[in-house]
């Protein structure tokens, strides 16, 4: 039986990030052979991916990559703010960008099974995310990408790394990128009036029918001001009617008319926008964990 060392265990941690003690099983069970223990330890992790798939992944981040006409805007979220400043996360967000503009994968399916190595994981992109939730110890989900594959040219713009914004347009580059930040700080909905959803129409409506009903006026004015206040709400969330952020003087139509430059579509991606996040109860959890002490005492 091999003698299992303190820098042989320290060696294979480093290598795995897994916990002290399942480096030494690992080299025990293995007789001490590196090689054998770790392929034991990425099986072990890897099936931690089972577990952690259940938990709600609500953090993240956003990222894009655009090769010449073709653009691709990607969120993949993850449990916790603090692995989104991890390396390894951060260079499988960025391959998924890219893989996503290369090849044109038609769903998250197929992005995942893009081929892509990263970390000792692999071959694909999705063995890679699972063998970093082992890894990292959180789950990891690749959520959305939208792909942009046209005639028009594309710009991006990322606000840190939790918005992120995909600009179709022809024309002046300068002018389109100015959009695409200003869509990522006013979050417009639509590029015009015209384009914005029928159901948040009809939600603005309902509420504005509400506020109309308690002014107790005549039904004549209680219909211009719900119909006021659809009008008002269609200008605030349509792109080309809202003040531009750097020269609130005009519209952004105005500014893209003055720049000889006409935007196509935007995509904005807000990270964990629509995802229910679970709110811990610290105290309860304390609570919980000094009880199950006491009781295993």
């Amino acid at each position: 039986m091999a003698a299992i060392t303190a820098s042989m265990v320290a060696e294979l941690r480093a290598k795995t990030d897994a916990p002290m003690m399942e480096c030494k099983k690992a080299l025990t069970e293995a007789d001490g052979d590196m090689a054998k223990a770790e392929e034991l330890l990425r099986v072990k992790l890897g099936s931690k991916a089972g577990k952690a798939a259940s938990r709600v992944t609500a953090e993240g981040v956003v990222s894009s990559h655009i090769i010449g006409k073709v653009g691709a805007l990607v969120e993949i979220n993850c449990e916790t703010d603090f692995v989104t400043k991890n390396d390894s996360f951060l260079a499988m967000v960025k391959a998924a960008a890219q893989l996503a503009a290369q090849h044109k994968p038609a769903d998250i399916g197929a992005l995942g099974a893009l081929a892509y190595s990263q970390d000792g994981f692999g071959p694909t992109l999705e063995d890679v995310r699972k063998g970093l939730i082992g890894k990292i110890g959180e789950n990891m989900s690749f959520r959305r990408f939208k792909l942009f594959d046209g005639a028009a040219q594309l710009t991006s713009y990322l606000h840190g790394t939790r918005i992120g914004v995909m600009v179709e347009f022809e024309g002046d580059e300068s002018a389109a990128r100015d959009v695409a930040m200003h869509v990522a700080a006013m979050k417009p909905v639509a590029l015009t009036s015209a384009n914005v959803p029928a159901e948040l129409i009809e939600k603005e409506r309902s509420v504005a029918t509400a506020k109309a009903a308690e002014s107790g006026k005549p039904a004549e004015i209680v219909g211009k001001m719900i119909e006021g206040s659809v009008q008002k709400y269609l200008k605030e969330v349509s792109l080309f009617n809202q003040p531009f952020v750097k020269n609130d003087k005009q519209t952004v139509e105005q500014m893209l008319k003055a720049a000889n430059t006409q935007v196509k579509s935007f995509t904005l991606y807000v990270v964990g926008e629509g995802i229910e996040k679970k709110v811990d109860d610290f105290a309860a959890e304390v609570a919980a964990q000094v009880a199950a002490a006491k009781q295993n005492g």
